[in-house]
């Protein structure tokens, strides 16, 4: 029986992509975050989008953040990932330090290049020079967080400099994989990755197992390693019915998902599920396919999702159950006892 060694923490990710209302979505996202942590679950991250609410519903990460921190009590509360080229570096951590001050502690702060080519031409940016943006932000967020002089001479009020070893790296690159591991950061894998001409059918593995060398290779000697892979799975009681859900929520997904740069799948759900690398079914079908996963040998965290499946809220909240329930435990993670955080 296969179980990964080094699997330390379970979480949920949610980019509010549910079939409602905006004031919906965030009900239902916050009632997930709830659920999961009365399943056990150690943490429970959110992603930011502006604009399109295909990609996902969430411009405000920190006020919703805080809307959920009220709600729970253990549960550690992530961002995955705030735009960091669309923001004020100073006002993301100014954010970031109340949210955690306001969560006693709880917050991880997940960054990202990412964006929309479109959203950052409303922002009045170029999205060419994203990268730049991004090193020259975090360097900010990071002064501002430990304290120390940002121009004119202020520092950062309240002033929370845990919170620099608590930022995650999201990437798709081996050199951003390098980039986090050099700071010491947390590094955050997708739960799917557009497939190159050359490569059409690589698997996951094979695309991140390389990122995961280069940020285990850059990493100061004596840093803990931070790996967390995100993974679309989804759960039901019943096979078929789990099936049929797939096969509704993935064909809605498919314009979008071709829009981000991935070749045509088939027109079978089959195909459907290997292209979007979904884990999809009863529990033992996706013990099973997440069992080969190679990448997922590797990380000390696995954050699962209910994208691109997107089924009806009633059956996420009870996938949450069964994940936390059942596939997990098979996979070699422990449920930390009922009221006790994990330390960040």
């Amino acid at each position: 029986m296969k179980r990964f060694a080094n699997l330390k923490r379970l979480g949920f990710f949610t980019r509010l992509l549910d079939e409602a209302s905006p004031a919906e979505r965030y009900r239902f996202a916050a009632e997930q975050i709830v659920r999961a942590e009365k399943a056990g679950l150690d943490s429970a991250w959110i992603a930011q989008h502006h604009f399109h609410e295909r990609e996902g519903g969430l411009p405000s990460p920190f006020a919703f953040l805080g809307y959920v921190a009220a709600q729970t009590s253990r549960i550690r509360l992530g961002t995955g990932i705030v735009t960091l080229p669309l923001e004020n570096a100073v006002r993301v951590a100014e954010d970031a330090a109340v949210l955690d001050l306001l969560c006693n502690g709880r917050f991880e702060l997940g960054v990202g290049t990412g964006g929309n080519p479109s959203a950052f031409a409303a922002f009045g940016l170029d999205s060419a020079q994203r990268n730049e943006i991004f090193a020259r932000n975090l360097e900010v967020v990071r002064a501002a967080l430990v304290g120390k002089a940002l121009d004119g001479g202020d520092t950062l009020y309240p002033q929370r400099p845990e919170l620099d070893r608590r930022i995650w790296q999201a990437t798709f690159s081996v050199a951003g994989g390098a980039r986090a591991g050099k700071a010491g950061d947390g590094l955050l894998l997708s739960r799917t990755q557009p497939r190159s001409k050359d490569a059409p059918r690589a698997t996951l593995a094979e695309i991140q197992n390389p990122i995961i060398d280069a940020y285990l290779a850059a990493l100061p000697v004596g840093c803990e390693p931070r790996i967390m892979a995100s993974r679309s799975v989804f759960v039901a009681d019943d096979h078929a019915e789990a099936m049929r859900l797939a096969d509704i929520g993935l064909r809605r997904a498919l314009p979008q998902f071709m829009k981000g740069g991935h070749l045509p799948p088939g027109d079978t759900l089959e195909e459907m599920i290997t292209a979007f690398d979904t884990h999809v079914g009863a529990a033992d079908a996706v013990i099973a396919s997440l069992r080969a996963d190679a990448t997922l040998e590797r990380v000390t965290d696995l954050v699962f999702q209910a994208h691109s499946v997107d089924a009806p809220h009633p059956y996420i909240l009870r996938s949450i159950e069964l994940v936390a329930d059942k596939v997990a435990p098979a996979l070699g993670w422990t449920r930390t006892a009922p009221g006790v955080a994990l330390a960040g």
